[in-house]
């Protein structure tokens, strides 16, 4: 596979993103090491967001609608899957700034 292609697949999930990690090691370019830490970044908030939110409306019941808050990261990840296969260098929104230079067992980009 090529690096867009594996860009793209590194937001699908987080076995996505260790296919995509273990597969392009060797060969990753700019565009893959970038999306890579994107969308772990987005996957790592997700996560603790999710927990989060779970915690707060099992212990208030009525703040159950801050669940909804959890589609805003499939938008996200509908936008960093739309600039990985535009090949575009561009963070996700809101999180994206955050994680352009974390993670640095991708290498540097």
């Amino acid at each position: 596979m090529d690096n867009k292609t594996l860009s793209i697949i590194s937001y699908i999930t987080l076995i996505g993103w260790l296919v995509a990690y273990f597969m392009g090691k060797d060969k990753a370019d700019n565009l893959l090491k970038y999306h890579l830490r994107q969308s772990l970044g987005l996957a790592i908030v997700s996560i603790i967001f999710n927990i989060a939110f779970t915690i707060i409306a099992l212990i208030v019941p009525s703040l159950s609608f801050l669940e909804f808050v959890g589609y805003a990261f499939i938008i996200l990840w509908i936008m960093g899957i739309i600039n990985a296969a535009n090949g575009a260098l561009k963070p996700v929104p809101i999180i994206g700034k955050w994680f352009e230079d974390k993670s640095s067992f991708v290498g540097k980009y």
